[in-house]
């Protein structure tokens, strides 16, 4: 009798550990947004915009660059008002230069502002996408593999990214498409 009751114990466990399972789906966001025109759009200007930031940059420390080396050749001709006065004009140029290098590309700089309000909405349409396919899939963890987490190996009837990008391809010219190859 001990031992059914051990058995039947170890049976309900078992029987409770498997209805609590959770099925797992893996999706590449990276590739989601890669396969996005918008996104490669936003992307590009953003892009853009940080060339036209960095040869601004580049532009005001060769200025620096080449002030700083005339002052320092002309320093011992340079004498009371005069030497303050360019050592003065210097330092401020430097002080331009860092002001605008942490601006423009610090951690809450207009880079970083400008990437967020580009890529957020295509980030949110995602998320609506994955929350949408793993509902309808009955999933209980999504993964993402495409941040940093190693997947050695998965079969590909839990890779879900093709179906995210049905979800968020629904309705456009290359969702129709791609509806039509299958």
């Amino acid at each position: 009798m001990k031992k059914f009751k051990i058995i039947f114990t170890f049976v309900v466990l078992l029987s409770c550990g498997f209805a609590n399972a959770q099925k797992i789906g893996v999706v590449d966001t990276e590739y989601i947004l890669n396969m996005m025109p918008q996104y490669k759009e936003a992307e590009a200007r953003l892009n853009s915009q940080i060339d036209t930031w960095q040869n601004e940059l580049q532009s005001l420390q060769s200025e620096l660059d080449r002030k700083r080396s005339a002052f320092e050749s002309e320093k011992v001709l340079l004498v009371g008002d005069q030497l303050k006065l360019r050592e003065k004009e210097v330092m401020d140029l430097d002080k331009n230069v860092k002001t605008t290098l942490s601006l423009r590309f610090g951690s809450t700089g207009e880079i970083s502002k400008l990437r967020e309000t580009l890529v957020q909405p295509f980030q949110d349409q995602i998320w609506t996408a994955i929350k949408t396919m793993s509902e309808k899939n009955g999933l209980g963890i999504v993964i993402d593999k495409s941040n940093g987490v190693s997947v050695i190996f998965l079969q590909k009837r839990f890779d879900y990214t093709d179906k995210v990008l049905d979800v968020l391809m629904k309705g456009t010219d290359s969702g129709k498409k791609s509806e039509k190859k299958k």
